[in-house]
Parts: C-alpha cells; structure tokens; sequence
C-alpha cells in the first residue's frame, strides 16, 4: 500500500504519495491554492503554497492517484486554515507551562470587557496580598512583581496601606499584647525582605531562620495567648503547659519551614546569591534533616501526651501525633528529590501538618 508523506516548509506545504520505485520524474503533478496566502497570518506571509502528488505511469494506479489528489488537497485546506491558530497559541501554552500558572489565569486570555477586568484586577491583588501566613505558598514567577502586573511602587503603596491598617486595628482595639506581637512582627519581617543595607537578612540562613522561629514560634504563641487571657478573658496571665508545649513543637517546625522553604529555590538562591543552607549542603542533605526535626518533635509529643493525668488527653495526643508521624515519614520516602514539584508539594503538604498541630495542642494536660 501506498504511504503518505506529509512534509512542510518555509516556502509552503508539501503533500507526497511515495510507490514504486518505478515512478518517474516527469509524472510529478502539481495543484496550487491561490488563496491560501489570504488565510495565513499577517506575520507569517506565505509566497505560494503547493500541493504536489506524485502518480504512478501504471493506469491501475491512476484511479488511486486521483482519489489521494481530492483528499490531499482537501486536508491541505483545514490543515492551512489551522496553523495560524496554532502558531498562535503555542507560544502562550508554552509560556504558561513552563511557569506552572494555569492558561485560565492569563489576564489577556478573556475579552477585555468591565467584568473581566475588574475580575483580572482581584486576581491580581489576591497573588499580591495572599494569605501565607494561612495558607503556605512558595514564590512563582506569575505572582505580579515578579510578573510585571504590578510595579514596585504599587507593591510599596499596598504594602504601607496594610501596615497602617494592621497598627490602627491593634491600637482600637486596645490590646497591648496584640499590638507588640504586630510591631515586632512588622519589624522582622522588614528586616527579613527589604533590599537596604544591613537588612535583607534572608540572604543569611542561620538570621532567616531566627526570624521564623521568633514569629512563629515564639510571638504567635505568647502575644496571642496573652491577648486571650488578659483583653479577652480578662484574666491574670498564667504560663500554662499547652503554652510550653506549643511554644517547644512550634519551634521545630519553624526552623523546618525556615529550611525547607529554599529547597525547591536552590537554583534561584545560587543566581542572586543567597547562601541558604540548601545551597550549601545540598537538597538531599537538607531534606531528611527537615524530617528528622520534625519526627524528633512527634516523637517527643508523644512522651508529652503520655504523662497527661487524663485518659483522654494522653489516647488522643499519643494517637494522633503517632499518626501524623508516621504519614510524614511515609510521604518523605516517597518524594522524588530531583524533581521540583514533587519538593514543592512535599512543602505543601508540611504546612498542613503545622495547621493540624493546633487541633491537638489545647488537649494537651
């Protein structure tokens, strides 16, 4: 049976039926579409295009070379008519997928209507001003800085316009313990990102990960705490041993998300030069150390909850630490370490093993 050929250029598209070798040269028919360069993109001008079908002299093949001729030129047309589309959108897919952000979120994907725009413009502001205190996320490069949706002035802009509102709340509400865990807050975390001299100090990972551990494990836990007991309750504050607990675990797991944070980032860290544990000791090395950390801190949960006086409180907080163990180390040895989605959703998934730890810290007794 006869084989197609299907071969294209810059100078048009070429169509081919290949038989015997006793085909000739001279039997070479050529049938030209006029209007196909109407059809083709205004940037991709097209001087002619041909299709050439190459015919047998046997007159037993001549039916079979017409009948390929009428289809040829038929496909010809659709396929033409498509490569502009095609061309068109390959560049924005391959963009997208590269930088992992959905086609769907592209803000020139939809018809620039009010509705879209304003839509566009929340998403935005969303990516800019995302939750990760509450929901952990690590950097891509569609988020609007990084993106050129926004500009730095806009980011300062947002910036300072939440930080005065953050400080007003905490001064109308007149909780000192609130508005001390907001100032420092606010000052590390301007010490850890700005680009100013001295600051930055998320370029040296032993400052970096101090900065973590101080909010997140020591503001979070003591400032909310005493907010609660003294403004809310209206009671003498009392240094209680779920507070003690909390304050201990807490710190594990932020000196973890301190370095498990630039495993995925190793590549971007090396180019602008921020000497991250990762980059000094290697993905791997730093990986089970995080691992190790936090099954030290699980392991020590459960001797915690087993010197509770309550029946209850030592079942659940042995179990359910037990639990969180063991799928920890389970999903740890599953991870593929050359690969950065498989690190990065590993990532992922330990942020919910810290927001999971607040269900089991108030049964502690």
């Amino acid at each position: 049976m006869d084989a197609l050929l299907l071969g294209s250029s810059t100078g048009g598209l070429s169509l081919f039926i290949s038989g015997k070798s006793s085909w000739r040269s001279k039997d070479l028919k050529a049938v030209h579409f006029p209007n196909v360069a109407k059809r083709q993109n205004q940037k991709q001008r097209v001087k002619g295009s041909a299709i050439r079908v190459q015919v047998p002299t046997n007159k037993s093949y001549n039916l079979i070379g017409n009948f390929y001729t009428q289809r040829i030129q038929h496909c010809a047309r659709g396929i033409l008519e498509t490569s502009t589309v095609f061309q068109k959108s390959n560049t924005k897919f391959l963009v997208n997928a590269t930088s992992g952000h959905p086609l769907e979120s592209e803000p020139k994907a939809y018809p620039n209507t009010p509705w879209n725009s304003a839509k566009n413009a929340l998403d935005a502001f969303y990516r800019f001003s995302r939750p990760h205190t509450v929901i952990g996320t690590v950097n891509k490069p569609y988020l609007p800085l990084a993106s050129g949706e926004y500009s730095a002035l806009t980011g300062i802009m947002i910036v300072t316009s939440f930080s005065i509102m953050s400080f007003w709340l905490g001064w109308i509400i007149g909780s000192w313990p609130l508005f001390w865990a907001l100032f420092v807050s606010f000052v590390l975390g301007t010490a850890y990102s700005i680009n100013l001299p001295l600051l930055r100090w998320k370029r040296f990972a032993l400052v970096a990960a101090m900065c973590i551990l101080a909010v997140r494990a020591v503001i979070v836990q003591l400032a909310f705490y005493l907010h609660i007991q003294t403004h809310v309750f209206s009671r003498p504050a009392v240094i209680s041993k779920p507070l003690i607990f909390a304050t201990a675990f807490m710190s594990f797991f932020s000196v973890v998300i301190a370095l498990f944070k630039d495993i995925p980032d190793i590549e971007g860290d090396k180019i602008f030069g921020i000497k991250s544990y990762t980059v000094r000791l290697g993905q791997e090395k730093v990986f089970w150390t995080c691992i190790s950390l936090l099954e030290m801190a699980y392991g020590i949960s459960i001797l915690v909850g087993a010197t509770s006086p309550y029946t209850w409180s030592k079942v659940i907080t042995v179990l359910g630490h037990s639990v969180l163990a063991s799928i920890l180390w389970i999903r740890a040895k599953s991870v593929d370490l050359k690969s950065k989605a498989a690190i990065t959703s590993c990532y992922m998934f330990i942020w919910k093993l810290f927001y999971a730890e607040y269900f089991l810290i108030p049964l502690i007794r």
